[in-house]
């Protein structure tokens, strides 16, 4: 019997919670989470799926594409136009690595803040 489970948060370490999740909810028009705080802040999806940013003391930001800081997980985001989406979120503070993996009119990789890279994807 295969067991029964809902994802219900995913949550990326970083240096400032706060600043991680404002930068998400600006990119998303997410809510933020009531019980945000300096240590822990998230956001919610309508669904009830929560993005979560937590304190990590000497946090270090992935190293994309090498590994010498291994980047362990990256989300993607699903986009109308790829092109709006990347200016809108450069100007929002993302960063867009020389290595882009895929064909530029399919996906692009950028990266938060943070370091964490992530994908917007044509829909």
């Amino acid at each position: 019997m295969s067991l029964q489970m809902k994802l219900g948060a995913i949550t990326l370490d970083c240096f400032d919670p706060s600043a991680l999740a404002a930068f998400y909810q600006q990119a998303t028009g997410l809510a933020p989470h009531p019980k945000s705080n300096a240590d822990f802040a998230a956001l919610t999806c309508e669904d009830g799926l929560f993005i979560g940013f937590q304190r990590v003391d000497g946090y270090r930001a992935p190293c994309w594409p090498g590994q010498s800081v291994p980047q362990q997980l990256h989300l993607c985001f699903d986009v109308e136009d790829l092109d709006e989406a990347e200016a809108r979120l450069l100007e929002l503070g993302a960063g867009k690595p020389d290595h882009q993996p895929h064909e530029a009119a399919r996906a692009r990789v950028l990266t938060d803040p943070a370091g964490h890279p992530f994908c917007i994807c044509r829909r």
